[in-house]
């Protein structure tokens, strides 16, 4: 019952009921990737290629996509990573969550919310003013 409230009442949390249905009507499994993702296709979308989609292990974040699957998802390749030997480049980094919004978060010098002084001003800038 707790899963049928959650996919009613929740997008960002795997999948809702009408991506449930439209899953089970159209689509076609094609892999599941290192985080437990599942990646489907099937019918077809405004432009006439094949719908693709992602039903989250999760939370609904889009940074949880592999490098491979989001070149897939976007009509970059035909083929999925499961279908080929896909070994990612030596440039293409892991995996990072993204931290906005949590005390994790990026802060630089000098915000508000970091618990550093703000750095101390030199005085050699000269602000500009309308008419010099």
């Amino acid at each position: 019952m707790k899963d049928f409230l959650l996919q009613f009442f929740t997008w960002w949390n795997g999948q809702t009921l009408n991506t449930r249905f439209y899953t089970w009507r159209k689509g076609e499994r094609v892999g599941e990737d290192e985080f437990g993702n599942v990646y489907y296709q099937g019918g077809k979308d405004a432009e006439g290629r094949t719908r693709r989609w992602v039903i989250y292990n999760g939370y609904s974040e889009a940074t949880m996509i592999p490098p491979g699957w989001h070149g897939w998802m976007h009509h970059r390749t035909d083929t999925p990573p499961t279908k080929e030997d896909y070994k990612p480049r030596e440039w293409q980094k892991p995996h990072k969550p993204n931290y906005t919004g949590t005390a994790k978060a990026y802060r630089p010098h000098g915000s508000m919310l970091t618990p550093e002084t703000r750095p101390v001003v030199t005085g050699d800038y000269d602000a500009w003013t309308p008419g010099e």
